[in-house]
């Protein structure tokens, strides 16, 4: 069913919205003439209208039995923010020239995740056009965008939006963000929608006055869970499923992000999650090109990802925490909180070869055992990453690696992510070097939200020393990236790395393919080595990893012919010290490894 003011043409417009506990719902016309139309309720709770004379553009808000008004839960834009009247929008309008667009499979995708306010000066979808060249040079060919969805104030990570249907007015108009999926289209780069199905947020969250979108049978971290499997769930069901299709439909979005779906309760025959999966199939299958769902899940359970038949949600990949966690302690060193369960390059080795680290084992941090076995499902399900958005934005103080580890190291963070047989997903500013951080920030009207953020993140971090003020512009301001920068002196080093490092995984057959059959991967625990050797018919690839602050000296154990050097960290022009590595390299023979260096051999 869908839901919303849609625009029919010649200045007519059907209005539908869900509220089956209401006695009367009206429409109040709000601009650029004020009038009323009363709406008809149907069996199901679903109220509507169709009224003439109503142009793109109209803004409304529905009366509820006479009592209060409200702008429209499923609102497609709300161009004053959360509190204002809602705007009908003729999505047919815009002229899309993407009409051979057949998107990207999972197994090629080079990820970029984005914060569509701090990418660009301006913050707009528009102003992302012009650097998608740049991102197209780098090797990404998907943009992941942090969500959309309009919520309160002009800055927020995004996760607290509260109008699912609506795009944030401080970031543009529809037409602007359908101006850039249409321009990544034309550049051969697919769009990735990251949505919050899990909650909503605070502020400007009229939903309740609606329907019974909540429910107390179960609690999340935001308080009453969204509800999926009590009464009236069917009608809140449709909603988020409805959202999926629109953003598929109306923008051509090519996959969606689904943000901690472990926050998503339903103990009913069919999972919320199934259900999506299924709607979203058959689009998909409508449309003739594949759309994807990818989740966000602290579970490390392959149920996620399984085939319905195999009694799985079907979803189609997932991000990989534990290969985050592994990396991350190796790299720094840091123990407190989930880093407590790693910092073994054995873990490390694992993530390579299984996916999950924790895959039943007990959690000394979670105080249980934790997780299942990933290693029977594709490398091409799971994303992996050395920062993203939760990882960095939630330290206290927002630091990337960039401000924790050194230069070399930042080579092998980059290293372990593209070169392992997984999706590689890139955080903003990461291929350079970024050091701007980027810290938790809000722009709440509502004196008592503001307050509560502030008490409980006083609380998540127990700081003796102030914390970041999340609702001053200037904290926004802090996290923009230095984009001029990306080119010069350590910068630009870093940044032709990480280009050199996707033209390999694409030229390098052994790299491209996402096999767990053509890996072998091994870990030396005293020196912090891994190495891992993929085959892919006659094309064969070796690396050796050194995590480790001492040179270490190794036997290259397993090649069956000679190899030869494709990229070597411990080079100058990688701004080290000088290799003493050899160019051709030979089974059994014995190399010497700089201190926190890679190399890369292959037969091409």
């Amino acid at each position: 069913m869908k839901i919303g003011a849609i625009y029919l043409g010649d200045n007519r417009c059907e209005f539908r919205v869900w509220a089956p506990l209401l006695e009367e719902v009206i429409v109040e016309i709000v601009a650029p003439e004020k009038c009323l139309l009363p709406m008809q309720k149907d069996a199901s709770g679903y109220w509507r209208v169709t009224a003439n004379n109503v142009a793109p553009g109209t803004r409304y808000v529905y009366q509820l039995e006479g009592m209060k008004s409200r702008p429209d839960p499923a609102s497609y834009y709300q161009p004053h923010g959360v509190h204002e009247p809602s705007q009908v929008v003729n999505h047919r309008a815009f002229v899309w020239e993407d009409t051979d667009w057949t998107g990207i499979a999972l197994e090629e995708l080079i990820i970029y995740e984005l914060h569509v306010g701090l990418f660009t000066p301006t913050g707009t979808f528009e102003a992302i056009i012009p650097r998608l060249a740049q991102l197209r040079e780098l090797g990404v060919n998907a943009i992941e965008l942090m969500p959309v969805a309009q919520f309160a104030g002009e800055r927020n990570w995004g996760y607290d939006g509260v109008y699912p249907f609506a795009v944030q007015n401080s970031y543009g108009t529809p037409e602007g963000l359908k101006r850039l999926v249409n321009a990544c289209h034309q550049q051969g780069i697919a769009v990735i929608q990251d949505v919050a199905y899990n909650h909503f947020g605070p502020e400007g969250n009229y939903t309740r006055d609606f329907a019974p979108y909540f429910t107390d049978k179960h609690r999340t971290p935001w308080g009453n869970a969204i509800n999926f499997d009590d009464a009236y769930s069917d009608g809140v069901r449709n909603v988020f499923i409805e959202n999926a299709l629109y953003w598929f439909r109306e923008y051509h979005i090519d996959a969606l992000r689904l943000d901690a779906i472990h926050t998503i309760y339903d103990f009913g025959a069919k999972h919320f999650l199934a259900e999506l999966a299924e709607e979203v199939a058959a689009f998909s299958q409508q449309q003739g090109r594949k759309l994807y769902l990818i989740a966000d899940s602290d579970l490390n359970d392959v149920r996620v990802i399984q085939p319905q038949a195999w009694g799985g949600y079907g979803i189609d990949a997932q991000w990989n925490d534990d290969f985050h966690h592994a990396l991350h302690a190796l790299l720094t060193g840091e123990q407190a909180g989930i880093y407590q369960d790693f910092g073994k390059c054995e873990q490390l080795a694992k993530a390579f070869r299984e996916g999950f680290v924790y895959s039943g084992q007990y959690s000394p941090y979670r105080r249980r055992r934790h997780g299942n076995f990933a290693g029977s499902h594709p490398p091409s399900q799971f994303a992996v990453y050395s920062q993203n958005h939760t990882q960095v934005g939630d330290r206290m103080l927002g630091e990337r690696l960039s401000n924790l580890i050194s230069f070399d190291a930042l080579k092998l963070a980059a290293a372990s992510v593209i070169l392992s047989p997984y999706i590689p997903l890139l955080f903003m500013g990461e291929e350079y070097g970024e050091e701007s951080p980027f810290l938790y920030f809000t722009a709440y009207s509502d004196s008592y939200f503001v307050a509560t953020v502030t008490t409980l993140r006083k609380s998540d971090f127990a700081a003796s020393y102030e914390l970041p003020d999340a609702q001053s512009e200037d904290t926004f301001n802090q996290c923009k990236l230095n984009w001029e920068q990306r080119k010069e002196g350590k910068h630009g080093v870093l940044l032709a790395l990480y280009q050199r490092l996707i033209q390999l995984r694409h030229q390098i057959p052994a790299l491209r393919q996402l096999k767990r059959q053509n890996l072998e991967v091994s870990s030396l625990e005293g020196e912090k080595i891994l190495s891992f050797r993929r085959q892919s018919h006659d094309s064969e690839a070796f690396c050796l990893m050194n995590f480790g602050e001492q040179v270490v000296t190794i036997t290259a154990e397993g090649l069956t012919a000679p190899l030869y050097k494709q990229l070597d960290s411990s080079e100058s022009q990688w701004l080290a010290s000088g290799s003493n590595l050899p160019e051709k390299l030979l089974p059994e023979q014995t190399l010497t490894l700089s201190a926190q260096s890679f190399v890369l051999y292959a037969n091409l």
